[in-house]
């Protein structure tokens, strides 16, 4: 009698762990979902056998391209975003047998952005000049694109702000590069300084300022993001 008891109450302790980790799940499930507050996907310039610029020191723009992204990345995912890189390695987005890798690099970071439909695109580079003492971060967006000039704005100022430019420059409008013409929703280039100007070249190598810099795209970023989201409650 004991023992059917007892394996009785053994099966209702084991149905009610069981529901309590169903539970927990669902309530997990729920939360990771409502914390999700979209996508924003980073493309990291150049890559593989296209170093980019060639700066000071030999500097290559490929590497720190990669590197603000990724500490871009981190920062937005902190909050709450999910976030997607065109490149995680030093690679071109291209077939080894390709005729023209340059150009698939490019359709082929169009045609992720058209298939992920994120909410906004950031495109990482690093600027080159002949005359050294030209420096300074500089956002570019598509010439037609209202909200792509919005975006630019926003990280504009956050750039000029935070990294301390003395001669700050302003967002461009540009209907020429291709990124810019040929990529579906939202997109900036974003060129966070120049790698022919040797003191810009030497912070753009360090983690501290790479971190700046990616701290004030995100920024740029979150700011956008809410004027967007003020504008569209006003308009229910």
């Amino acid at each position: 009698m004991r023992r059917r008891w007892l394996k009785r109450g053994m099966a209702l302790c084991m149905l009610f762990a069981i529901y309590l980790l169903s539970r927990e799940g669902a309530i997990l499930t729920a939360k990771t979902g409502a914390e999700s507050r979209g996508l924003i996907m980073i493309d990291s310039g150049h890559g593989g056998i296209d170093p980019g610029v060639v700066g000071i020191g030999g500097l290559q723009e490929k590497e720190v391209n990669l590197e603000i992204a990724r500490y871009l990345e981190k920062e937005l995912k902190k909050e709450g975003y999910e976030v997607l890189l065109t490149r995680e390695a030093d690679m071109g987005l291209y077939d080894e047998d390709s005729r023209n890798k340059k150009v698939q690099d490019m359709q082929n970071r169009c045609a992720m952005i058209q298939e992920k439909k994120p909410l906004l695109t950031v495109s990482i580079h690093q600027n080159s000049y002949e005359d050294q003492e030209v420096c300074g971060p500089q956002v570019f967006y598509y010439t037609h694109s209202v909200k792509g000039a919005a975006l630019a704005k926003c990280i504009q100022e956050e750039l000029n702000q935070q990294l301390k430019v003395e001669n700050p420059r302003v967002e461009k409008g540009n209907s020429t590069y291709y990124l810019l013409k040929r990529s579906e929703g939202v997109l900036n280039i974003v060129e966070t300084g120049f790698l022919t100007n040797p003191r810009e070249a030497e912070l753009l190598a360090t983690k501290e300022y790479q971190q700046k810099c990616a701290k004030a795209i995100c920024h740029g970023i979150l700011k956008f993001l809410k004027t967007v989201e003020m504008n569209s409650e006003n308009m229910v």
